[in-house]
Formats: C-alpha cells, structure tokens, sequence
C-alpha cells in the first residue's frame, strides 16, 4: 500500500485556455492557408476550374455529410466527458470513456465507409452529377480513420492538451496539399486532361492524409499513455469504472449525437445546394453552365468565406471542455467569463475579415484565381453570413459545455429549413431578372439560415447565463474600426491601382487594412483591461499600451 502511494507518475501538463485556443487557431489559419494552396492550384490548373471544383465539391460534400454523421461531433463529446471525469479526479474512468468511445466509432466510421463505397454510383445520380461516382469511391476510406481519429482528438482536448489535435490537423493538411497536387499531376502524365479523373485524384489525399494524422495520433498515445492524472477518491461522485459498457455507450452517444447535429446540418445546408443549385439553374441555364455557377460558389467563394471561422474554431472546440470543467467545479462565473471574452475577440477578428471580402472582393478574385475570377457579387453576398456563423459557433460551444445540447441542433434545423425554401424560390429565377436570384440567391439562403440559428442560440444563452456585454463594446466599436479600415485601405488601393501593378495594389492595400484596423482596436479600447490580459503575451501588451498612453495608469 505504501508503496503504491510513493509509487512516482508522470502527470499531465495542462495548457491554459488561451494557450489552447492559440495553438488551434495557428493550425486552423495554418490548414486554411494550405487548403488555399491547393484549391487555387486546382482552380487554375489546366483541365480543371470551375468545372473541375464542381465534381470535387459535389462528391465531397457528400463525404462531409457522411463524415459528420460518423465522427464530427465525437471530439466534443468526449472532450466533454473526459474533462468531467478529469475535474472530479477520475482518470480511470476518463481512459475507460475513450477506449469504449474507440471502439463504439470504429464500428461506425466502418459502416460509413462501407455506405459510401457501395453507394457511390446512387448518390451521384440523386445529385445529377454521375462524375463524382469516383470521387466518392476514392474518398470512402478515409470515414474510417476520421472517426478514430476524432475519438483521440477528444481525448486529449479533454485533458487540456489541444496542441495535439492542433498538430494532428495541420499535420494531415501538408499531407493533403502535397498528396494533392502530385496526384492531379500523376493523373495528367497518365490520363490527360481528364477533368473527371482529375478531381478523383484530387481526392486520394484525402484519404491519405487522413491515414497519416491515424499513425501521428495513435504513436503519440503510445509514447504517452503511461500519464496520469492525479486521483482523488474524495471528489469522485459516480464512478465510471463500475457501470456496463452498453451504459458508457449510451451516455457517449448521448453527447455526441446531439452534438454532431449541428456539424451534420451544416453539412446539410451545404448539400442542399450540391442538390438543388444545379438542377434549378438548369431551368434556364445550359448543364455545362450552371455547373460551373455551382462550381463557383462551392470551390472558390466558401473556400475564401470560410477562412476567418479558422480563426474562431478555436474559441468553440476550447470552450465546451474549459465550460463543462467550470460547471463540473461549481464555478460558473469563470466559465461565464471565457464566454463573454470568446464572442468580443470572435466579433473582432471576424468583423473585419467580413468587410474588408466585401469592398475587396473583385481584387481578391483576380489575385488569387487569375484563370477563373468570376463570382465577385457572389462572395459579396455569401461572406455575410460568416459574421453569424462565426458567432453561432462560439455560443454553440458555450451551450454544449453547459449541457445545452440540443439547442444548436434545433435551432440551426430551423435555419436549415429556411435555406431550403429560399433556395427553391430564389434560384429558379435568373440574377438579371432579380438581383438575389440565381445562384446568388443560394448564397443570400444560407446568409438567412445562419442568422436565424444565431439569433436562436444568442437567445437562449442570454436566458442560461448572464453575459457581460454591451453595444458599445461588442458592436459600434468593432463596427466603427472595420469602417475606418475600409476607407484608408481602399482609398490606398485606388491610389496605388493607378500607379503599380493591380495585384501588388491589392496586396498592399490589405496589408495597410490589417495595421489600420490593430490600431483602431486599440485607440477606441475595444478591450478592457481584464480583456487584456486573457490575451496571449496580454500583460506585456497592456503595460506597454499604457505607456504610450492609450490606457491609463492604476
């Protein structure tokens, strides 16, 4: 006895919250980069374009859905219950949590492979869009290993090691952004410029990259299963360790399959237009045409929307455990605090990104798909919604670390269904004929279903917590920077457009957007002093901010 008690352990070394949330929001903006690396390879390469992005988007977002299904809420949920069992000093039952977590979406992640390798040739059909048969194909290995891959991903966030999942995902990214491209060039030596072969070839790093961050992931749980957690028998209300496994089972899927709910039904929105955009366009568009409408709203304007809610990501994957530890731990106020501080810094950084898309977007077009520009007033109308989705994301981890689990599920079914109406009504009708017609209207749908969702789980987070927000600071601040920021950074634009080259001219002028919008944040103190200091390097930031005098002296 003695000499177990004496025995040495090795134990975890937690991170803090803003260490997990940087260390995420570093890989996403990271994985974005490179998957813009990719996409815009693809994009202009020859043989492949808008044509080419939309078989690959119409077969991947059917892999997406079926992704979601298998495994994309399972990180939370069992982050959400390995942090529980964690804060209550239960190690044993947190690790039996993930073993039986592991095996549970093994069999499923199986099940969604076998699905989409034997469904392939039906699914493409039902989307009027028989060339993504390979591409589903092709993709169908890798549902496995996403799933057990999101099972370890949700064991370490539940121990506060983040960096891990954070290292996995950008890890499998490079894999994916090389794998890619030598691929589509392999295709091209042996195939020609086949478009179809071409975006099922794309698509094999998918699959491969997703075996890579498998081995990463596994070898580092290998090299560190020997960790413990400290015990403490004292604070342990309700052993894991004694209940039957078809118990464990249910409680996991109950977390998890609310949870992947939502993920499911944004994937949905998605696949409403890999459905309806096409056919509906067809009704005064030629097929060859409306694919390439479609392909332009799927493989260019979401890859560029999508790319500040990189940056947010991070606050909703860190908040559902850090939230279900305050409560577990009886301190809310703490929790409540993470909340109020993740949607002011989501608000900030989002914000802008969505202005500065909107008066730059032509520039951005030309500078990134020089081959294939079109779709402007597309992403003008479709990155509106990012502001909302950004916000929904951060509310929606909150309320999934309060137990609220269902709520984003219901409240984005709602938006969801009104994606799918609007869709119907607005894209049958051609843009010339009405401005929020065509495959603009798609984009205004999901502009509705995102800020319908929002306001639902804003609502309800209001009514669960007392949140300290205000108008000032959350919205005529963050709304007067972004103003500022426009003018100066495109009247440099216009400037210089006349004088140097039109892609140097955008290049600067973004560059100029960035530093005008920090100073702005700081000269209109967006953040209070507590703010700041949750901030990473935030002490030395505010110390030297009050020297210059912008903040006062205490």
């Amino acid at each position: 006895m003695i000499a177990n008690n004496s025995r040495t352990r090795r134990t975890v070394k937690k991170e803090s919250f803003m260490q997990g949330v940087l260390a995420l929001m570093f890989s996403q903006v990271f994985i974005k980069l490179l998957g813009y690396v990719y996409r815009c390879y693809l994009t202009n390469r020859e043989g492949f374009g808008d044509d080419g992005n939309a078989i690959y988007s119409a077969g991947y977002n059917i892999y997406a859905l079926l992704l979601t299904i298998s495994s994309i809420g399972v990180p939370n949920a069992v982050s959400k219950l390995i942090s529980e069992r964690i804060t209550l000093g239960d190690s044993k039952g947190a690790h039996r949590i993930f073993k039986i977590a592991l095996a549970t979406f093994s069999v499923i992640g199986l099940m969604g492979t076998l699905f989409l390798l034997l469904g392939a040739k039906k699914l493409s059909a039902m989307m009027g869009m028989p060339e993504a048969e390979m591409v589903l194909v092709v993709l169908s290995p890798s549902l496995f290993f996403v799933a057990i891959c999101s099972v370890f991903r949700g064991f370490f966030n539940g121990q506060s090691k983040i960096k891990v999942t954070a290292n996995s995902q950008s890890l499998e990214q490079v894999f994916k952004t090389v794998f890619t491209i030598v691929a589509v060039e392999l295709v091209v030596v042996f195939s020609g410029l086949n478009t179809r072969i071409m975006a099922a070839g794309a698509t094999v790093a998918t699959t491969l990259s997703t075996m890579m961050s498998f081995f990463y992931l596994y070898i580092y749980y290998k090299l560190h299963r020997k960790e413990k957690l400290v015990e403490n028998p004292v604070r342990i209300k309700s052993g894991i360790a004694s209940k039957p496994v078809m118990q464990i089972v249910k409680a996991i899927l109950w977390v998890s399959i609310p949870m992947s709910l939502s993920a499911i039904l944004t994937s949905l929105n998605r696949n409403i237009d890999s459905f309806t955009v096409i056919r509906l366009l067809q009704k005064y568009l030629p097929y060859e045409e409306a694919r390439a409408q479609y392909g332009i709203l799927s493989g260019k304007v979401e890859l560029l929307t999508g790319l500040p809610l990189a940056f947010n990501v991070a606050f909703s994957t860190a908040l559902v455990p850090a939230i279900a530890a305050a409560k577990a731990n009886r301190d809310l106020s703490k929790g409540v605090k993470r909340i109020s501080f993740s949607l002011l810094t989501t608000i900030v950084i989002v914000l802008p990104c969505v202005v500065g898309m909107v008066v730059f977007a032509d520039p951005i077009l030309k500078l990134i798909f020089p081959n294939a520009p079109d779709g402007a007033y597309i992403m003008q109308i479709c990155v509106l919604a990012t502001i909302f989705t950004a916000m929904e994301q951060t509310i929606n981890g909150a309320l999934q670390g309060l137990g609220k689990i269902f709520v984003p599920a219901a409240a984005l079914t709602i938006g969801v269904l009104l994606k799918l109406i609007l869709n119907l009504i607005l894209v049958p009708i051609p843009v010339e004929v009405f401005p929020l017609g065509g495959v603009v209207g798609a984009a205004f749908a999901t502009d509705i279903c995102h800020l319908t969702a929002f306001y639902i789980v804003y609502n309800v987070l209001k009514r669960t917590v007392r949140l300290k927000t205000s108008f000032s600071k959350m919205i005529f601040k963050p709304l007067v920077a972004s103003g500022m920021m426009a003018v100066v950074s495109y009247g440099a634009y216009m400037l210089l457009n006349s004088i140097i080259a039109p892609k140097l001219a955008t290049i600067i002028a973004l560059v100029v957007a960035v530093i005008v919008y920090a100073i702005s944040i700081f000269v209109l103190k967006i953040f209070s002093e507590e703010d700041m200091l949750m901030l990473p390097f935030g002490s030395k930031l505010y110390a030297f901010l009050t020297k210059i005098g912008i903040y006062k002296q205490k």
